[in-house]
């Protein structure tokens, strides 16, 4: 993808808008889709919601734009109330998960059509939209309407016609979900280099993890309307701050541990608890029953007839072999090893360890089969 004269300007002169969302609460019948969600985002921030369906990430972003309302709370863009403004006059580019290109337009005339809106000249809008088209690496496209195009090419098209009105904030509403994994990996890349260069401030509703850790700056993690944890990928998933955030971001083994003192013993050994990870719950009371929360790269196998666990499955993931290995406690963990560390096959006796020195604890669940519970 070419670096064009004009995007050399734009990265230095387009600065996209500081936002603050303050106390919004939204209810949709015995729905409370928003429950007093608060986040800032910085110019030229990419910020990503993530979360399961129907935790208020995508309400979130439609009251950023003007096309939900609000029962509390309130929005700010460079310090000016959004409350009074339409969703027309916001200064802010939308793309969809569905596309929603005009059918009976080419590629050309419908990235144009918002600058029509704004009563930009015939010249000059059809050149800013071959532009446009150019940034994406569609200009050969210009003439095609939306069904002589893939997937692909149509929201590319789409993400197009959100750019070229020069917006302040750019709000991507789960816009790859639709795609094939190659397509959305060449797209998720053509994005976040555009966002990048032309520093716009970016709002990624997204229910893919990978995604959201790959592109953003900062990920919020959502739950029920409510902001679990907002941090960069590599905090959230290096140092989750609720059981939730460690089972929802990753993969995430549960292992049954006990506290003993400011330790907890599993596994035969012992690690240090974390002290973040003590709230709401803790501190807890030696001989006090916890699930332990470790990566599976923070665990090792040995070959071992008395070791207590036994491989029950190999997957072969590139750099790396994932074992899905039986406890004796009944507790499948899965463990993360070199692909090329000496082979370990399926029904194999072997000693789990950890290799982490301090760990996430949380109350041992109620939920009879909770411990030792993997989210993929």
């Amino acid at each position: 993808m070419a670096v064009t004269a004009s995007d050399r300007r734009h990265s230095t002169d387009v600065v996209g808008a500081a936002v603050e969302m303050t106390g919004l609460r939204r209810r949709f019948g015995a729905t409370q889709a928003l429950d007093g969600f608060t986040l800032t985002l910085q110019p030229g921030e990419l910020v990503a919601l993530l979360g399961p369906s129907g935790c208020g990430k995508t309400t979130a972003l439609r009251v950023l734009a003007g096309l939900e309302m609000l029962d509390a709370g309130g929005v700010l863009v460079d310090g000016v109330d959004q409350a009074r403004i339409p969703a027309q006059k916001r200064d802010m580019g939308m793309v969809f998960q569905s596309y929603s290109l005009f059918p009976n337009m080419t590629a050309q005339d419908n990235v144009a059509f918002g600058l029509r809106m704004r009563k930009v000249g015939a010249q000059a809008r059809r050149a800013r939209a071959l532009q446009h088209l150019e940034r994406v690496g569609l200009a050969s496209e210009a003439a095609k309407y939306p069904h002589q195009m893939s997937g692909g090419q149509q929201q590319r098209v789409a993400l197009a016609r959100a750019l070229a009105i020069e917006p302040r904030v750019l709000l991507l509403d789960e816009p790859l979900s639709a795609l094939d994994a190659k397509v959305r990996l060449q797209l998720r890349e053509q994005i976040r280099v555009l966002q990048t260069r032309l520093k716009i401030t970016t709002l990624f509703v997204t229910h893919d993890q990978e995604e959201a850790l790959s592109m953003a700056d900062r990920v919020c993690v959502m739950r029920a309307g409510r902001i679990e944890q907002v941090d960069t990928p590599s905090m959230l998933y290096s140092v989750p701050a609720t059981p939730f955030v460690a089972e929802f971001v990753g993969t995430m083994n549960r292992i049954p541990g006990v506290i003993s003192g400011d330790r907890v013993r599993l596994l035969s050994t012992e690690a240090a608890v974390r002290p973040s990870t003590g709230a709401p719950s803790g501190p807890y009371a030696s001989g006090t029953p916890v699930d332990v929360f470790v990566r599976p790269e923070g665990l090792a196998v040995t070959p071992s007839p008395q070791g207590g666990g036994t491989v029950v499955t190999t997957t072969f993931l590139g750099s790396i072999t994932r074992l899905g290995v039986l406890l004796d406690e009944d507790v499948m963990v899965y463990v993360d090893l070199p692909t090329t560390a000496d082979p370990v096959v399926a029904g194999s006796a072997v000693e789990v360890t950890l290799t982490e020195r301090d760990v996430m604890v949380a109350e041992r669940a109620a939920t009879p089969g909770a411990a030792g519970s993997l989210t993929p």
